[in-house]
């Protein structure tokens, strides 16, 4: 017993039914084989394309979790260095003969401790003073602040440090003022 909508059409049949469809919406066999490899080619790219884009934005966050570590305290670091300077302006005051003195003794001895703890954490934290005297100037860790005239210096050098300059493990967390030698006129 066959049943007519069962049986196969014939080739004629189903050219019949197909003429009023366009020929773009026509596929054969082959070309849908094809089709389906771009699109999984294509599918493959864009994983690909995401996997390392978030490698990328896994590596950023990780580098930038490092850098808030590293750098974390640079704020209260740039702080903290007004007291540095006048614990120096401090000891750079007293006199020769006020050192002597027995009754200020002890009380110098704990500005020069309090002093020598400063740069004891500085050093803990990566904080380096600046190297200036007697170095050519460097727009990337000095600031001039005047020219001197001088004969014996190489123009350029720097003369003398007015404040002292300080890095925060690669980075630059205050300039060192400087004074730095000109020809003289």
């Amino acid at each position: 017993m066959n049943d007519d909508k069962t049986q196969p059409q014939d080739d004629a049949a189903v050219a019949e039914e197909l003429k009023g469809v366009p020929e773009d919406l026509l596929e054969k066999p082959g070309d849908e084989a094809a089709r389906l490899r771009e699109e999984l080619e294509a599918a493959k790219q864009d994983v690909l394309y995401a996997k390392a884009e978030t490698q990328n934005v896994r590596r950023r966050m990780e580098k930038d979790i490092a850098d808030t570590r590293a750098y974390a305290a640079t704020g209260f670091a740039r702080d903290i260095l007004s007291v540095s300077d006048n614990l120096s302006r401090a000891l750079e005051a007293i006199s020769a003969e006020l050192r002597e003195d027995e009754r200020v003794k002890s009380f110098i001895a704990g500005i020069e401790a309090t002093s020598r703890e400063i740069d004891k954490v500085f050093a803990a934290h990566g904080i380096t003073r600046i190297a200036s005297t007697g170095l050519p100037l460097d727009p990337n860790q000095h600031q001039a602040m005047l020219e001197i005239p001088s004969a014996e210096a190489e123009p350029g050098t720097v003369l003398q440090e007015l404040q002292a300059g300080y890095m925060i493990k690669d980075r630059l967390l205050r300039p060192a003022m400087v004074a730095v030698a000109k020809k003289p006129d």
